[in-house]
């Protein structure tokens, strides 16, 4: 078993070897696993840490993200992105947390009409403070808000993920904006 591991280890950078990964895995071969964990560890915490904050828990729903792809591994057909396939799965498992840890209010509140951030505001931020900048928005909001618009999800999906309404989604969406606003304005980020 130690052999099988090793060669695992040293194909994982390779797309033909990402099969044998896949296979591997589907035959529940530990090498394997831990292979495909490891080249997708990275990737995978980026998707889980937009919407928990703690690491902790973080890890934990990556390692639930992960143990139900080895347990599904056997449906991946090898058609589309692999990456995708582990993706989609992962952020179910997100979704179950936060369905499980979130409480909504399920009133449906109605949407104030968004402003756009001033181009200059924007323009001026790096991703890393954006991302500190929606990792600070209330969870509720911030979910809402990663599944929108880092995620593409619409209002619809949304609701049906987090067990919430679609106006509730909306308003979510929408004080997100507000606060980012906010908050960008408060970096007094002008440009001369």
């Amino acid at each position: 078993m130690q052999d099988s591991k090793n060669a695992y280890l040293h194909v994982e950078g390779q797309s033909s070897n990402l099969e044998e990964l896949i296979r591997g895995c589907s035959r529940n071969e530990r090498g394997a696993q831990e292979a495909l964990y490891k080249q997708f560890y990275g990737r995978m915490m980026g998707v889980v840490r937009r919407y928990i904050d703690f690491p902790e828990q973080a890890e934990e729903v990556l390692n639930n993200g992960f143990l139900r792809a080895f347990q599904k591994i056997g449906q991946y057909n090898y058609k589309g992105s692999f990456e995708g396939w582990l993706r989609k799965i992962v952020f179910h498992a997100v979704a179950d947390y936060v369905k499980q840890h979130a409480k909504y209010n399920n009133q449906i509140v109605l949407v104030e009409k968004d402003q756009l951030l001033k181009k200059d505001l924007a323009d001026n931020l790096y991703y890393d403070q954006l991302l500190a900048l929606i990792q600070s928005l209330p969870s509720s909001t911030r979910n809402v808000f990663n599944m929108y618009v880092l995620d593409g999800y619409p209002h619809k999906e949304i609701a049906e993920i987090l067990g919430i309404s679609e106006g509730t989604s909306k308003w979510h969406l929408s004080e997100g904006r507000r606060l980012l606003r906010e908050k960008i304005e408060k970096l007094n980020l002008h440009i001369k």
